[in-house]
């Protein structure tokens, strides 16, 4: 099963800095003061790019059930 950038369960704020250590399997504490320090350099981009991953990566229960439809489409009659 390919790797998928999803929220984390066990969130602060949203779940993107657990999502995208879980994702690239780094501690999220250095995720989320890499936010920290980013917002410090540029508050407007560092914002922006938390808010659009928060309404941009699915929630696991959403990533579970599109998972669960591409299994059922994906099929082979045949193989029943």
């Amino acid at each position: 099963m390919p790797k998928r950038l999803i929220k984390t369960a066990d969130k602060k704020l949203w779940g993107v800095a657990g999502g995208l250590a879980d994702y690239f399997n780094i501690d999220p504490t250095l995720v989320r003061v890499g936010f920290v320090v980013l917002f410090f350099i540029c508050a407007p981009a560092s914002l922006v790019g938390y808010i659009t991953l928060g309404f941009l990566m699915p929630t696991p229960s959403a990533a579970a059930e599109v998972e669960h439809d591409s299994l059922i489409e994906n099929l082979d009659p045949d193989a029943i």
